[in-house]
């Protein structure tokens, strides 16, 4: 099954309408998104909780890596740069860090906030290779953009 992103936007909207505690609009989403498509092996965020440190927050799918400096790894490096990384390879990633050995490829998106303050990364890892599409990274970077950042409630 693929994702319908207008469908799966309206729905998040409808069940963060009024919501605004950034954990539990990411437990939401982490759900949300993770049912949404067979293609998403494990989905959940990286919270922002120290200088240059995420840990893990909301997620579906196995054990995540505990914590992930923004020095190492796809979700590091998003953090970093503040730019979605499409990993079709993520043995072809300089750095990646195996925190599921199934995983194949992998989809980084900063989380941003309405006042533009980083407060995590959504991470979503596939245990298909070349997994994700462009059109799947702006479809998920607008309905974070939606929730959490100028157009959120």
């Amino acid at each position: 099954m693929r994702v319908d992103y207008p469908v799966l936007a309206q729905t998040i909207a409808a069940l963060v309408a009024q919501e605004t505690d950034p954990v539990a609009l990411m437990a939401t989403l982490a759900c949300e998104i993770h049912h949404a498509d067979d293609r998403f092996d494990w989905t959940g965020f990286y919270r922002v909780t120290a200088p240059e440190v995420l840990k893990i927050g909301p997620y579906q799918g196995g054990h995540g890596c505990l914590v992930i400096p923004f020095s190492r790894g796809v979700c590091g490096a998003a953090a970093r740069t503040r730019t979605t990384q499409l990993v079709p390879d993520v043995d072809a990633f300089p750095g990646h860090i195996a925190c599921a050995s199934s995983t194949r490829s992998e989809l980084v998106i900063p989380v941003i906030d309405a006042k533009g303050v980083l407060i995590g990364v959504l991470d979503i890892d596939s245990d298909q290779p070349d997994a994700f599409t462009e059109s799947d990274a702006r479809a998920l970077e607008a309905i974070l953009a939606a929730t959490f950042g100028a157009g959120a409630a």
